[in-house]
């Protein structure tokens, strides 16, 4: 399948694995991909990026510190931790995020015994213990497994497994990109979109007033942990955190519960599980969007939250708003976004750093 141009980034980003604690090679990814387009790079004691560009000198106001707007935009991805590797080789695992069990049987995934090293990885298959479809009774097949009961198949022998494969070493699910229509499905979009549309929004700027710090966090889906720590060392004026919403688009839900919509465009937050977004950005983003012609469309998720919230509450807090991107079918290997809403996304996150004063 040919690559689409201006998402070929994107691409790479989703089939890099990097779970919580475990984002290096998602981050030597980032960190050659924007090299040059920063005034200064640097990577914080947790492994976050932190990339600032500087205001512009011309417009700064003597005495006056610009303001600073932190972008965050978390690297890592739902995955799992080896827990046990048994004697007859079979690998159990400690889930890092949040997954929905019944989206795990059958799958192919890649066991990282070293992080920074993709030539040791190894290929397993997913599955639970017990009795296949043929055999199991009415009950078992009606059974939900929880995360502990699912085991990976290296198809080694036993003794080969314990020398190769070890307590937390990084294990993610394997699923190819595809494109369907005007959408685009993948592993990891949540969140490897953000840090697109980070990126992409810098490197779209004709100008900056305000100094942009953007943020490439760790450990989000654990708890929000890298965008905490980071918040602490930029002080931010303002906090925008990037992300993936639900769009629960699909039948069997009501209009009233999708929480977002694909192909209406970007996302502004009003509130989630966690945060509630500042009124004056809402109103902005807004605004900017009417004013630049940009679709896009107002949030609220009812239910979980983002690095927002971290950002919102460290250092004394500060103005904070997340700027999310639709897509369907979250927490799965086939997450979907609509190609027009992550260019709405890049392209309103740009007008408003352009409008900072």
């Amino acid at each position: 399948m040919s690559i689409q141009k201006d998402l070929a980034l994107l691409e790479r980003l989703c089939l890099t694995p990097g779970v919580p604690g475990r984002e290096h090679r998602v981050r030597d990814l980032i960190l050659a991909e924007i090299k040059g387009m920063f005034d200064s790079v640097s990577v914080d004691p947790m492994g976050s990026i932190i990339a600032i560009k500087k205001a512009n000198p011309a417009k700064k106001v003597k005495g006056a510190e610009p303001k600073r707007v932190m972008l965050a935009a978390h690297m890592d991805q739902i995955g799992f931790l080896v827990s046990h590797v048994a004697k007859e080789g079979w690998v159990s695992l400690f889930p890092v995020g949040g997954f929905d069990t019944r989206n795990l049987f059958a799958r192919t995934v890649t066991l990282c015994p070293d992080p920074n090293d993709a030539k040791k990885d190894l290929v397993g298959v997913l599955n639970p213990g017990g009795k296949p479809v043929h055999i199991a009774s009415p009950e078992d097949r009606k059974k939900i497994p929880e995360v502990k009961e699912f085991i990976v198949d290296l198809g080694l022998p036993a003794e080969e497994v314990q020398k190769k494969v070890k307590i937390g070493d990084m294990v993610v699910l394997n699923a190819p990109v595809s494109y369907i229509g005007d959408h685009m499905v993948s592993q990891a979009m949540d969140n490897r979109v953000a840090c697109w549309i980070a990126i992409e929004a810098v490197r779209k700027l004709k100008h900056h007033d305000c100094e942009v710090h953007c943020v490439f966090t760790v450990q989000e889906e654990v708890g929000l942990r890298g965008a905490i720590a980071s918040a602490y060392t930029v002080k931010p004026h303002i906090g925008i955190g990037i992300d993936v919403t639900l769009a629960i688009d699909t039948p069997g839900t009501p209009a009233a519960e999708a929480c977002s919509k694909l192909g209406e465009g970007a996302a502004i937050t009003v509130a989630d599980g966690a945060s509630i977004g500042h009124f004056d950005l809402v109103e902005a983003f807004d605004a900017l969007a009417q004013k630049h012609k940009i679709k896009a469309q107002r949030s609220i998720l009812t239910a979980g939250g983002t690095d927002t919230a971290g950002l919102q509450r460290s250092t004394g807090g500060c103005q904070a708003i997340t700027l999310s991107c639709p897509t369907r079918y979250i927490h799965t290997v086939t997450e979907m976004i609509h190609q027009g809403d992550i260019k709405a996304c890049r392209d309103l996150l740009a007008a408003y750093l352009e409008d900072v004063k």
